[in-house]
């Protein structure tokens, strides 16, 4: 088998390949970065460029999937110029590879596309399964809507469509988990305002093997791509402390502060969302880490 995947050199994406490749799946991958292009036996780069159109079409050579990861961080503050750009890089890139597939030869029958929970409207009480569609007009929902959107177009040329709404990524290599464990180690880790707020999360490697796990099970439809167990942002906090044996000494951090530090952006530490991945585990997948503190001892102390 041979998989297609766009945002290959991204945090997920590394992770993703190494696995890919460990389990005997070839890889082609597109990159705007022409000096990222490797050409190796089973690990083949492309050149595009999605704002202006442009694809190497003999990425899709041979390529029976394609896993979406593309698109602009969210993790950087929401200027208007930069909040056109988060939603542009996952539009404009799908819609390439919607009109790249339409207008080609190709062999490709499911695309797996990375989505997220940031969808789901903030709520304390609220348990998210994958039919709820009572969606709020804010930003990240509407990034994500139009997101999926676009990748519902392959649904057209006959591909099964697959999208996972991911969490919170945990990973010793990058995302979120360095930013917090850094300044609770010197001991100025704070909760974020009253700490209530639910955060979905899951572990890399049980993220990696979900994509994994679609792609050989040919799962179509939404999934949440999240661990069954979500916590508080106080839970999260002190578990990490608890795990490197350090106290959390400074009050809690209120919102008005991280709202005129981060702007608009500060949304993405109040929101609350719990999110069930109730569907996949129905579907058989297995999670390796169920409980927080079970996925942040393995990355902490390994």
């Amino acid at each position: 088998m041979r998989v297609l995947i766009t945002g290959a050199t991204g945090l997920v994406g590394e992770e993703l390949t190494k696995l890919l490749l460990q389990n005997g799946i070839k890889i082609n991958y597109l990159t705007t970065s022409k000096s990222k292009i490797e050409n190796q036996p089973n690990f083949h780069g492309y050149f595009w460029n999605p704002k202006a159109g442009i694809i190497d079409e003999n990425a899709l050579i041979g390529v029976s999937a394609i896993i979406h990861l593309a698109g602009a961080s969210v993790a950087k503050r929401w200027t208007k110029k930069y909040k056109q750009e988060i939603v542009e890089s996952r539009v404009f890139s799908t819609n390439l590879l919607y009109n790249t597939l339409k207008n080609n030869p190709h062999q490709v029958r499911q695309i797996i596309s990375a989505s997220a929970v940031g969808v789901y409207p903030d709520s304390k009480t609220a348990m998210y399964k994958e039919e709820f569609n009572e969606f709020k007009d804010t930003f990240l929902s509407n990034v994500v809507m139009k997101w999926e959107e676009s990748v519902n177009q392959l649904e057209r040329l006959n591909i099964k469509v697959c999208k996972l709404r991911i969490g919170l990524v945990l990973s010793d290599k990058g995302g979120a988990l360095p930013q917090m464990l850094g300044p609770i180690k010197k001991y100025v880790g704070t909760v974020f305002g009253s700490g209530k707020q639910f955060q979905s999360w899951i572990h890399i490697d049980d993220l990696t093997n979900i994509f994994l796990f679609a792609l050989k099970n040919k799962l179509n439809g939404v999934y949440n791509a999240v661990a069954p167990n979500p916590v508080t942002n106080a839970q999260l906090v002190h578990t990490i402390a608890e795990i490197i044996e350090k106290p959390i000494i400074l009050p809690p951090t209120p919102k008005f502060v991280l709202k005129m530090i981060l702007g608009e952006m500060h949304t993405l530490l109040f929101e609350s969302q719990q999110v069930s991945s109730l569907k996949l585990v129905k579907e058989g997948f297995d999670f390796r880490y169920k409980t927080i503190f079970s996925a942040l001892d393995q990355l902490i102390q390994k």
